[in-house]
């Protein structure tokens, strides 16, 4: 991938084999769990521009040339829904603490991982225990929330299909919060006039 400051806007080149000749002009594709507009074709590779606030909210801006990154085309409505619905809009950038084996013995591709980011405070309100988070894209469930640290266990396919395998500690990740969370909270706060409701849940997918 590579990434080319232009005026206005920042466009990005990313390869990929498997998704690029499937992309069309004005479609949706997540990478590394930002959502980002597909621009222009060259199989294997395809471009998207980054405005201002994308850079300022993620980390697309701190890729190098040769940095993996996750992509995931939009779900197909009423497709089956593997985890928890992850919208491409990052609330901000959080920060990888460790990656570490629960069996430093084991063969690394095999063993389970455990995952410890540092949120940033925007998110911090909708960190539940059990809850959902998407961390790079990822759909996980946080496992430990303790003060601005969440823990989510990760399994071994999990790992080598993404590109937590090739994150360092200190790195910059795209954390986004669940959404039924973010407007359950939202729903409390003093003058909010908005409402759960069985009908908005219908409406939106849930």
């Amino acid at each position: 991938m590579a990434i080319e400051p232009r005026q206005g806007t920042t466009r990005i080149a990313i390869s990929a084999p498997a998704f690029a000749n499937r992309l069309r002009l004005g479609e949706s594709i997540a990478v590394s769990g930002t959502c980002l507009t597909a621009l222009e074709m060259k199989p294997p590779i395809f471009y998207a521009d980054l405005a201002a606030e994308t850079l300022a909210r993620t980390s697309l801006g701190f890729l190098k040339a040769g940095s993996v990154v996750n992509l995931e085309l939009p779900t197909v409505a009423g497709a089956p829904l593997g985890g928890h619905i992850v919208q491409g809009h990052v609330d901000g950038r959080g920060q990888l603490v460790s990656f570490n084996p629960v069996d430093a013995k084991a063969d690394p591709e095999l063993t389970d991982w455990w995952l410890r980011v540092r949120v940033p405070e925007n998110t911090r309100p909708y960190m539940v225990e059990k809850g959902s988070i998407a961390i790079e894209g990822i759909s996980l469930t946080i496992a430990t929330w303790d003060g601005d640290i969440v823990g989510v266990a990760i399994l071994p396919h999990t790992r080598n299909v993404t590109n937590l395998h090739v994150l360092r500690a200190g790195d910059p990740l795209n954390i986004e919060a669940d959404m039924m969370i973010k407007l359950a909270v939202d729903q409390k706060r003093p003058g909010s006039s908005f409402e759960v409701t069985l009908e908005y849940l219908l409406a939106n997918g849930y």
